[in-house]
């Protein structure tokens, strides 16, 4: 049933274009987690929500592939720009080779490095943040970007995989720092009074954070 659901809704949103979907198979044919890829479905609701918002300024945590920064990408406002950072390096060019291909290259900027020195180098705040890197460190993340005045009133920041394949509600790994990172940040969350939040079921867990 579950599929079969999938597929229908699949079926009845905008469909995924050409780069996209080359994008998708190849980081399932070339990739040894593919699963991370953003897709057709979640790479339409962060299209969506970058014009619902009328984001023009973006920051994204985790390049990965590339298919996720596309899709923001294009959603902004004209003349908007995204910033994308990824740790690996051997990761650029396969991003990069797909930026291109999708017409994103004036629109999307690439940062190889770890994402807590980068978030450092900003100077600006943005309208809209995608928080997808590494999962252990969502709660320094967070903190990082209001250290570094990232965001504004109105900013929307996105969290993913914070439902983290129903980890967070079965019986604790005293080893597992994933999801003692993952139940440390959606407490986090939860008691900041700066923020509205909600969790979607989407996927793994995509939590949608206003600053109010």
């Amino acid at each position: 049933m579950i599929d079969k659901l999938e597929d229908y809704i699949l079926a009845h949103i905008d469909p995924e274009d050409k780069v996209l979907h080359e994008l998708d198979r190849a980081t399932h044919i070339r990739m040894l987690k593919p699963r991370m890829v953003s897709g057709h479905l979640q790479g339409n609701l962060l299209t969506m929500l970058a014009k619902l918002t009328g984001s023009k300024n973006a920051l994204e945590l985790g390049t990965y592939t590339g298919y996720s920064a596309i899709c923001i990408a294009k959603g902004l406002k004209e003349g908007g720009v995204l910033h994308t950072i990824e740790l690996k390096e051997e990761l650029e060019d396969f991003a990069s080779e797909f930026i291109e291909k999708a017409g994103m290259r004036d629109r999307i900027v690439q940062h190889i490095g770890p994402s807590l020195d980068i978030m450092e180098e900003f100077h600006e705040s943005f309208d809209l943040i995608f928080l997808d890197a590494d999962k252990r460190e969502y709660d320094k993340y967070y903190e990082k970007l209001w250290e570094c005045n990232l965001v504004h009133s109105g900013t929307l920041i996105l969290a993913d995989n914070t439902l983290w394949s129903g980890k967070i509600v079965e019986d604790l790994d005293p080893k597992d720092r994933y999801t003692q990172t993952l139940l440390r940040f959606n407490k986090m969350v939860l008691d900041d009074p700066r923020v509205e939040k909600v969790i979607l079921p989407l996927r793994d867990g995509l939590t949608l954070i206003r600053v109010k």
